[in-house]
C-alpha cells in the first residue's frame, strides 16, 4: 500500500486495496510512522479487513513499544477477527527516535529485549491468560489459534536469532537488491530455526519500486526517498537515491523477483513510490506472469 506517500485519501486507499486483493499478490503490506502523514497503522487494519476478502494482511512492521501491549494485542486480535484470520504481524523496534518521543515514549526503550517482553505480553492476551485482577480476560480471540503470525523485522542477523524463540519469519528489507546478501540473513535464519526446534521460518524481503521509463522510474525513487526518509540529510537521502530499490521496465522486475526466488525467498513485498493506479497494474502484470511460472523474458 503506498500509505508513505503524500496527499491521500480513503478513496485511493480503497482502491488499491480491492486492486490487489482482485489480483495475483500474495499479501498486501503497509508500515508504521507516528511522525508523519501516513494513516495510523491500526486504524488502517480495520478498513482493509473491510475492503478486501482474499488476501492475507501483513503490518511491515508495528513498533510494540509505541503501544500500550494488552491494547496493540487486542487492536490486532480485533483484526484478525476482522479479516477472517487473515492478519500477520510484522514486528520490529523502529529507526526514528522521532516516533517514540511523538507517542512518549522513552527512545532507551528501542531494544530487542524491550520488544520481546512486549511479544510475551501479546501472546499471552491472545492465549486468553489474564494479564490483570479483572472479571474477563481481555478478548477477542484471535480467528487464528495462539494469535496471528508474527515476523520479525529486522536486516541484522543478531536481532533474527534473537527473535528465533518468538517468530514465525523475517519480515526484512534490502535497500540495494543484493541477493547474496539477502541470502546470507535467510542462512542465518534457517540455521536459527532450526537450532530452536522450529519448522522453517517464512524468508521475506521487501525493496522499494517504481516501473516504467528507467530514468523517469529513478525520478520517481528519488522524490518517494526525499518525503519518507525526511529525518536524514538530504544530500545523503540524495547519494542514496541512485542506487536504492528497483527503477525500471517489467522485464526487469521480474528478473529481478526469479533472482530472489531462486534463493529460497517466501516472498518479496514490493513498496510503492507512487499512489498512481498504472504503478499497481504494471505490477500485477507482473506479479500474474510471474506467478504462472512463465515470466517476462
Amino acid at each position: 500500500m503506498p500509505v508513505m506517500e503524500p496527499d491521500l485519501d480513503a478513496d485511493m486507499l480503497r482502491q488499491w486495496a480491492q486492486r490487489i486483493d482482485a489480483g495475483p499478490f500474495s499479501s498486501l503490506c503497509w508500515g508504521e510512522r507516528i511522525a508523519f502523514d501516513n494513516p495510523e497503522a491500526i486504524a488502517l487494519l480495520g478498513a482493509l479487513s473491510a475492503w478486501t476478502e482474499r488476501v492475507p494482511l501483513i503490518t511491515t512492521v508495528v513498533v510494540p513499544q509505541l503501544h500500550d501491549p494488552v491494547l496493540l494485542a487486542k487492536s490486532l486480535a480485533t483484526g484478525d477477527m476482522l479479516s477472517g484470520g487473515r492478519l500477520t504481524v510484522g514486528i520490529g523496534v523502529g529507526g526514528r527516535h522521532e516516533d517514540y518521543l511523538a507517542v512518549g515514549a522513552d527512545p532507551s526503550m528501542q531494544t530487542m529485549r524491550e520488544m520481546a517482553n512486549r511479544v510475551a505480553v501479546m501472546k499471552k492476551v491472545w492465549a486468553g491468560e489474564k494479564v490483570t485482577d479483572s472479571v474477563l480476560p481481555v478478548g477477542p480471540t484471535p480467528v487464528q489459534p495462539g494469535g496471528p503470525r508474527l515476523l520479525v523485522g529486522t536486516i541484522g542477523p543478531k536481532t533474527l536469532r534473537s527473535a528465533a524463540g518468538w517468530a514465525d519469519g523475517l519480515a526484512g528489507i534490502t535497500l540495494d537488491l543484493d541477493v547474496a546478501k539477502q541470502d546470507e540473513l535467510f542462512e542465518v535464519g534457517r540455521t536459527a530455526w532450526t537450532q530452536a526446534g522450529k519448522p522453517p521460518p517464512h524468508l521475506a524481503t521487501s525493496f522499494w519500486f517504481a516501473l516504467g521509463d528507467p530514468e523517469q522510474a529513478r525520478a520517481q525513487m528519488h522524490r518517494h526517498l526525499r518525503h519518507y526518509m525526511n529525518w536524514i540529510p538530504a544530500e545523503i537521502v540524495d547519494a542514496m537515491a541512485p542506487v536504492t530499490g528497483f527503477a525500471g521496465t517489467e522485464d526487469q522486475l521480474a528478473q529481478v523477483l526469479r533472482a530472489f526466488a531462486a534463493v529460497g525467498t517466501s516472498e518479496v513485498q514490493l513498496i510503492p513510490t507512487s499512489s498512481d493506479l498504472d504503478q499497481l497494474r504494471r505490477a500485477t502484470d507482473v506479479a500474474a506472469d510471474f506467478g504462472s511460472g512463465t515470466g517476462r523474458q
